[in-house]
This record gives C-alpha cells, sequence and structure tokens, in this order.
C-alpha cells in the first residue's frame, strides 16, 4: 500500500514538473503580443533582471514576469544587459527580446556634419538636436578643446564632416570625440600619402588648405583643380586673394556681402593683404577635400572665377582671368 502511494506520489510530482517544464518551453517560444504593435522601450542602465520585467509587464510586453525571471536567472544574463533605446515588435520571443537587451541592439540616431559648416554652426546644430544629451552650454571652447584632448588647439576644423550613428543618452561632448577622432584618422592617412612636392610643411597646413578648398566649390571634381591653383600660387609666392579667408576673418562684421574695403582691410585671414595660409582652418573640411589639398592636379592655372552656378573658369594669365570676370561676373 505504502509503494503504491509513493509511486502515485512519484508520478503526480513528476508529472506537475512535466507541467511546470512544459509550461515555461511554451512561454520562451511563445510571440509576445502588444499594442501599439511597435514601440519603443528604454532600459536605464542599472536595471536588474527583475526590475527590466516589471518595467516590460507595466509597458504591456509581457503579461507576467514569473517565466522571465526564471529564465534570467536560469540563463545568467543579468549581467549582460545593455542600457539604451530599443525599437520592439510585436512577435518577438522572451528569448529574442532578452538576446536584443544583451547584444545592446539600440535605436541608433544620426548626426551629419556638413562640409564646409564653421564651428560655430556645428555648435549651433548640436544644441538643437533633442536626442543629444546637452552638456557644452557653461563650456567655453577651450575647456570643451581641452575635454577632447587637444588643449589649445583652435577648435576650427578639428571634427570631420561625415554622418554619426549614435545611442540615445550620447553627450553632444561624445559626438564632438568621436568626429575630432575621425578627423585626426582621416588627416593622418591624408598626409601619410600626400605627394611629395606640395608646398605644405605640416598635416596642419595640409588641414587649412583643404578648409578653403572646401568653401571656395562644393563641386567633387573641382576640388584638385582649386588645389592645384592655390599650390601653385603658394610656390610662386603669390597671395592666395580667395574671398572665404576674407569673410572668416570679418566675423559677424559680415552681412552676405563683401566689398572692396573689406579685401584691404588687414585680418589674420586676409589673403588678399598677406601671403601664405591663414592661421587656421576656416571651416570644417572633408575628407575629399583634405585628398584634394595633399593630391593637387596639375597644370598652369593660377586665377579662378565663379560662373554663378558653382563651377569656375581656370586661367593661366591675368589677361585671361580679366575676361572670364568679365564674363561671369561683371555681366551677371
Amino acid at each position: 500500500m505504502i509503494k503504491r502511494l509513493l509511486l502515485v506520489v512519484i508520478l503526480l510530482v513528476g508529472a506537475a514538473a512535466a507541467f511546470v517544464w512544459f509550461q515555461y518551453q511554451h512561454f520562451l517560444s511563445s510571440s509576445l503580443e502588444f499594442d501599439p504593435p511597435e514601440r519603443v522601450f528604454t532600459l536605464e542602465k542599472g536595471w536588474s533582471a527583475k526590475r527590466l520585467g516589471q518595467a516590460l509587464q507595466g509597458e504591456g510586453i509581457l503579461q507576467s514576469t514569473v517565466w522571465f525571471d526564471v529564465y534570467m536567472r536560469l540563463s545568467g544574463q543579468s549581467a549582460a544587459l545593455q542600457a539604451g533605446e530599443y525599437a520592439l515588435e510585436s512577435g518577438l520571443t522572451p528569448v529574442a527580446l532578452v538576446s536584443l537587451f544583451t547584444r545592446g541592439e539600440v535605436t541608433r540616431y544620426n548626426f551629419t556634419i556638413i562640409e564646409g559648416w564653421t564651428y560655430r554652426q556645428l555648435r549651433e546644430v548640436m544644441a538643437a538636436n533633442e536626442v543629444l544629451v546637452q552638456t557644452l552650454t557653461d563650456m567655453d571652447d577651450e575647456a570643451i578643446m581641452r575635454a577632447i584632448g587637444k588643449p589649445g588647439v583652435h577648435p576650427e576644423g578639428q571634427f570631420l564632416p561625415d554622418t554619426y550613428h549614435f545611442p540615445k543618452g550620447m553627450t553632444d561632448l561624445d559626438l564632438l570625440q568621436k568626429a575630432s577622432d575621425a578627423l585626426d584618422a582621416a588627416l593622418d592617412q591624408a598626409w601619410q600619402d600626400r605627394q611629395q612636392d606640395i608646398p605644405l610643411k605640416s598635416p596642419y597646413e595640409a588641414l587649412i588648405l583643404a578648409s578653403i578648398i572646401e568653401k571656395e566649390t562644393g563641386v567633387a571634381a573641382e576640388r584638385p583643380q582649386i588645389a592645384g591653383v592655390f599650390t601653385r600660387r603658394l610656390q610662386k609666392g603669390m597671395r592666395l586673394q580667395t574671398d572665404p579667408t576674407v569673410i572668416y576673418g570679418m566675423g559677424e562684421r559680415f552681412d552676405g556681402n563683401i566689398r572692396r574695403k573689406d579685401l584691404r582691410t588687414d585680418t589674420p585671414y586676409n589673403t588678399y593683404t598677406r601671403k601664405g595660409l591663414p592661421p587656421t582652418p576656416i571651416a570644417l573640411a572633408g575628407a575629399d577635400a583634405l585628398h584634394a589639398a595633399v593630391h593637387p592636379l596639375d597644370g598652369d592655372a593660377l586665377f579662378f572665377v565663379s560662373r554663378g552656378d558653382g563651377t569656375h573658369v581656370f586661367s593661366a594669365t591675368v589677361k585671361e582671368h580679366n575676361a572670364a570676370v568679365r564674363k561671369y561676373q561683371l555681366k551677371r
């Protein structure tokens, strides 16, 4: 009788265990259905697996945390959870959901730095970004450059134009650090691959020239030609005589027009009154402009003038240049 009773108990316990195991496996393989079917879920830094389960239940993603807590305990993945913002879709299994959280597949946002922006424009656009965590409000330029590891460096030109992907929670300073590191890598590569006969003494001079090229043309095919003109003028000891440097030196005095008196008013950036390169870059130069600065196109052109459509006419002599000015500038 006792043996028979014991056997019944064992069978009942086994059946209960099998039922529990079945329920557990069913939970792991079931689809999590929630409404709306697509949503953003934020896993906060420092959350435990239990706190995560509670948040998921609170948002209707989990109906109960019982099996979720068991899975997290048995799988040992609690320590691998990565904070961030996640895009969730109805139909995920609990296993796939946890895998997202442990792989850190957070929602990524884009921030694009445009070629030819000045550092000031970059700061303004970053300050208006609603996703980046704003930390630079009370920092001056010197403090910012010190924070990104470039103490004493002028900030202009120190950030590479590109599209940067970042998760929610990234600070504006973190983004500047990424763009600064990218600039350093691109400039170093360009300098290592440079033509050996160019009249530039350092990577920084290449960066300065690239910034001028960037401001002079937005036509990719023209950048090496523009670089060629400036390279030959530097080699001959001629002044660069480029309007964007004058405008940069005018600062807030520039009202959209550049006049003869502006060309004659000396500033450290006025390449009509001073020979050589200006003291710093005048804008953020992209990778193509960096490449052009150290790979100028051969030729004899020493002048260029805008056609008014974004392209330029290149000339080798003053006579040819004056004719182009009359045709494309004075008549227009």
